[in-house]
């Protein structure tokens, strides 16, 4: 059935909460676990479920996630295989740039016309889980639904965060509260034993749909409705078919810097909630770079990705990107570092040494805790960061602070001896 979907994965708003890691890219743009970006993640998932069409909206920052799709996903010329983008654009019909997430998926309607295709599969590009699509669109035909939505099940502390959705005991959607406060109680569902015996009775939306393409043709077409959260879903589930998947894996929603952090680092857990050596691999850019070299550093629940030089003295708890260069007697603690997007060359390197500025990476005799470098910085030597008092939450011009979690901005320079 899977050859009668077409996909959409929605590239999200202006991503201020992921601030300043979304200053110059669009949230799906955003480099998870040293080497990939969030949009590889649903269109990983898409692809190892035999969805193979698959369109991804944006509008804001869309430069490097077009440049990454157009380097990444190539399929055979006698396919009908693509990943495309569609950008926000200006028509006789409208003029706007996309208002929401249902108004993104009217305005992209024409471009789905020209495919044949029953059912379609919206998607969000800013999270981080492993599922089979295939399992949801089976499920979907099974209950006869109309509309499907994938749900998760939370414990009361996680409820005031999400859509709550309730359900009867054939699985279908009853009723449909918005980020409740407080006296949701009466909103627990029927869910597995395990699921109940851990405290998550509670039916959040993950914000992945299904459709039937008329309908969803019907619910977009001749009104003004923008948002499927907050106005299509429920105002479908009393005259449509809208049925609950449930879904009891790893699942996790990077909104914010903190879950953005935590999520990375947790890649480096023994056994990881979410496993990067899984069958199914995560499909990115394959560059062609060698391998990483590590000369006298003690190493602990760390990943390296490829085309490091690292001399460091210890890197612990952390997340080495692409191409990153780390000098001597340093230590990362509990860090991700994204890396480079490309080489100094030998002679910029001995230039920058002879006038005293930092070199691209990070410099010797560094102590580093707690912070996210991105792409592209240069860290002097003898910098320490987010080694002593808790810091104030802030935008510090080279850097800000988010709950105690310091992130250097992209191509930010940071001289030698500054402690932050």
């Amino acid at each position: 059935m899977t050859s009668k979907v077409i996909s959409i994965v929605l590239g999200g708003g202006q991503g201020s909460r992921l601030s300043p890691l979304t200053a110059t890219r669009s949230k799906p743009a955003v480099p998870i676990a040293g080497k990939y970006r969030l949009v590889d993640i649903p269109i990983s998932n898409c692809l190892h479920s035999g969805i193979t069409r698959i369109y991804v909206l944006t509008q804001f920052n869309s430069a490097s996630l077009n440049k990454h799709i157009k380097n990444t996903y190539h399929f055979s010329s006698f396919s009908d295989a693509f990943v495309d983008i569609l950008a926000a654009e200006q028509t006789p019909s409208s003029v706007a740039w996309f208002q929401g997430t249902a108004d993104a998926v009217r305005q992209s309607l024409h471009h789905l016309a020209v495919h044949e295709f029953e059912y379609v599969l919206i998607l969000s590009g800013d999270q981080l889980y492993q599922m089979d699509f295939e399992d949801m669109i089976n499920h979907h035909i099974e209950t006869n639904a109309e509309i499907s939505i994938a749900t998760i099940p939370v414990d009361a502390a996680d409820v005031p965060g999400f859509g709550i959705l309730k359900t009867d005991e054939n699985n279908m959607i009853t009723s449909f509260i918005e980020k409740p406060k407080s006296n949701f109680e009466s909103w627990a569902s029927e869910v597995s034993p395990e699921m109940q015996a851990e405290g998550r009775v509670y039916l959040a939306s993950m914000g992945i749909y299904i459709f039937n393409r008329k309908l969803l043709y019907d619910l977009l077409e001749g009104n003004e409705r923008t948002d499927f959260g907050k106005e299509i879903i429920p105002q479908s589930i009393e005259g449509h078919r809208v049925a609950s998947y449930q879904y009891e894996g790893y699942w996790t929603d990077i909104g914010t810097i903190p879950s953005f952090f935590e999520a990375n680092l947790g890649l480096t857990d023994n056994i990881p909630k979410f496993n990067l050596f899984d069958k199914n691999p995560i499909y990115t850019r394959a560059r062609m770079l060698p391998p990483s070299k590590i000369s006298g550093t003690l190493m602990e629940k760390s990943i390296v990705a490829d085309g490091c030089i690292i001399n460091a003295k210890q890197i612990t708890h952390s997340i080495i990107g692409i191409r990153t260069r780390i000098g001597v007697n340093t230590i990362i603690e509990n860090c991700y570092v994204m890396g480079s997007d490309n080489y100094q060359t030998l002679e910029q390197i001995a230039e920058s040494k002879e006038s005293a500025s930092p070199i691209m990476g990070i410099g010797d005799n560094c102590h580093i805790k707690n912070a996210i470098i991105d792409k592209n910085t240069y860290i002097g030597d003898n910098v320490t960061i987010n080694c002593g008092e808790k810091l104030e939450d802030g935008d510090y011009g080279t850097h800000t602070v988010q709950d105690g979690i310091v992130v250097v901005k992209k191509r930010a320079i940071i001289p030698s001896g500054t402690v932050i």
